[in-house]
């Protein structure tokens, strides 16, 4: 139905949908490409190089009792937090893959580890949309909060499916001797020659993002359609007599919808309505916490390749939604609500260093994409040749 939906909708406008398909272009070519293209490709080095399961060592003593997962889950956790989604799931199935995790260990890592990045709470949501640099470290730490909460209620998950899984040998007790074994260990394994690594390792980065890039488009196109042909207003009819009993604006349905298919479009338009800050803090949270079915879809489309399923996920960012929205209340009305001033609420986006990031990335951006996918097609024509050759 979805599929015959949008099918029809295209052909009906054609006009909206290719606007809307420039749009989810233009992000994906100059923002979301060129910014987490050098994550990717530095996790897949440092997984191949055995670097991440030398982390996983050091940081199991931390990892094992907190969120019931091994060390080398350290690392996806917090370069998820410093990129942004969907890298938190890219590189919690290359572990996977690699059997530095089980099933149920990679599941509780998902479901934690794909976080918006400072770059965008910062940059595009703090100074772009709310026009106020000192709202971004608020909202990152109701962010970050939230997220570790996830992780701490999620290690209780798979209790029952919990096996005997075996993560490393016997090594010697010093922690950094057991580290750098791990680390040699690893790397005496994988066989391949140091320039096959790199090219993997970009060939496999580039293609995620451009299946990351496709997801954009299509929930551009898909959510600009729910507005051209009034669904939206379909649901903001039905929906009107509640929020009326809850005494919450009705004009909140539309952009929260919006933002539950696509967390950009949602959180720019909440910026825009004239309701209370802290309302409009509160839903932005949730919607960042929720990920949009757009950032789950891309998700779903990585886990596919391994035994990870996707509801230990998608359980993970409802109560992150959750969390995160009830943090930002309680903080905001502890904290924030009597220091804000003014002065505050008129900051200039050139005072923050994230939204200059951000413009040069726009900049930027689509000189990198372009020479990122022509590397890539260089990299599978010679290979081509070469087997073609023997």
């Amino acid at each position: 139905m979805v599929t015959i939906f949008l099918t029809l909708s295209i052909i009906i406008f054609p006009e909206d949908s290719l606007h809307a398909s420039v749009r989810g272009l233009h992000i994906w070519g100059e923002v979301v490409f060129p910014s987490l293209l050098p994550f990717f490709i530095t996790a897949e080095l440092l997984i191949s190089f055995g670097t991440i399961q030398f982390i996983g060592v050091l940081f199991e003593p931390v990892m094992r009792p907190l969120f019931k997962i091994p060390g080398a889950g350290s690392f996806a956790w917090m370069v998820g937090m410093a990129s942004g989604y969907p890298t938190g799931a890219k590189i919690s199935a290359s572990l996977r893959e690699k059997n530095e995790l089980s099933q149920v260990e990679a599941e509780r890592l998902v479901s934690f580890s794909n976080a918006s990045s400072p770059l965008f709470i910062f940059g595009a949501v703090a100074v772009g949309f709310l026009h106020n640099a000192k709202l971004g470290l608020f909202i990152a730490i109701c962010h970050y909060l939230s997220n570790v909460l996830v992780g701490i209620c999620m290690r209780f998950y798979g209790k029952n499916q919990e096996n005997s899984f075996v993560h490393s040998r016997k090594y010697e007790k010093n922690l950094f001797i057991r580290a750098f074994q791990k680390m040699h260990h690893t790397r005496t394994k994988d066989h391949r020659p140091f320039g096959q690594i790199i090219g993997d390792a970009v060939l496999s980065s580039i293609q995620t993002l451009i299946m990351v890039g496709g997801f954009i488009i299509i929930f551009s196109v898909f959510t600009s359609l729910l507005n051209v042909t009034s669904i939206m207003e379909i649901g903001h009819f039905m929906l009107k007599p509640i929020l009326h009993l809850l005494n919450i604006p009705p004009d909140v349905i539309v952009p929260f919808f919006t933002g539950i298919f696509e967390v950009t479009m949602g959180a720019e338009m909440i910026s825009n309505l004239d309701i209370p800050l802290i309302m409009q803090l509160a839903l932005i949270s949730f919607l960042l916490g929720f990920n949009g079915f757009s950032i789950q879809a891309q998700v779903a489309s990585i886990l596919s390749k391994t035994d990870i399923r996707f509801y230990p996920y998608f359980l993970g960012r409802i109560l992150h939604a959750i969390f995160a929205s009830i943090i930002t209340v309680i903080l905001y009305k502890m904290y924030f609500e009597n220091k804000l001033t003014i002065q505050d609420t008129i900051a200039t986006p050139e005072s923050s260093q994230a939204y200059v990031v951000m413009e040069y990335l726009v900049q930027m951006g689509p000189m990198i994409t372009i020479t990122s996918i022509t590397i890539a097609a260089f990299l599978l024509l010679d290979r081509y040749l070469n087997n073609y050759e023997s």
